[in-house]
């Protein structure tokens, strides 16, 4: 596997190995050693998997306790996933990297704990899988509007996005719970 760490150093993109023949292809999607050596090490709990219509953009979400590490994957489709630094003492606090993740390129974006996530579908749909590392608290489920200007992802719209009422109506970056 290849690891790149991004502007974001701790947030990474993984390009697995590919083995193809006349028969189709075969990957190791996750291998913990391999994450290990990288200086990625979580324990996942949890694997969620959904499917969205073009232009659905969802997020940016978060756990204010419990804050789950994800290891994103795109079954079929494209999407620009992003991941936001939530952490008050780090030096990239609020900024934002992004990447178009596809089922065809079979990477995945590990987002460590203390992240926002997000993502656009740019196909007309997609589906994604994602391991959690720690499990689903809807209690301390947190969204931040994924237009926030003071983070200013670049979504690259043409039209408005389709959202759920949630993110529609959640605050900014400076309004919302974050990690110190």
């Amino acid at each position: 596997m290849k690891f790149t760490r991004l502007a974001i150093p701790d947030v990474v993109l993984i390009e697995p190995k590919i083995f193809r023949d006349h028969r189709g292809y075969f990957l190791e999607a996750w291998n913990r050693a391999d994450f290990r050596s990288a200086g990625i090490d979580p324990d996942f709990v949890q694997d969620n998997q959904s499917k969205s219509g073009k232009n659905v953009l969802r997020g940016l979400h978060y756990q204010i306790k419990w804050p789950q590490g994800k290891l994103v994957r795109v079954l079929s489709g494209v999407i620009f996933d992003v991941a936001v630094d939530l952490r008050r003492s780090s030096p990239t606090f609020g900024r934002w990297v992004g990447a178009v993740l596809s089922a065809d390129s079979f990477q995945a974006l590990w987002i460590p704990p203390k992240f926002a996530h997000g993502f656009r579908v740019l196909s007309d749909s997609a589906e994604i899988l994602y391991k959690a590392a720690d499990y689903y608290a809807p209690e301390y489920e947190r969204t931040i509007r994924y237009d926030d200007p003071e983070i200013g992802i670049d979504w690259n719209l043409t039209e408005p996005p389709i959202c759920s009422e949630r993110d529609l109506n959640a605050s900014g970056i400076r309004d919302a719970e974050v990690y110190e």
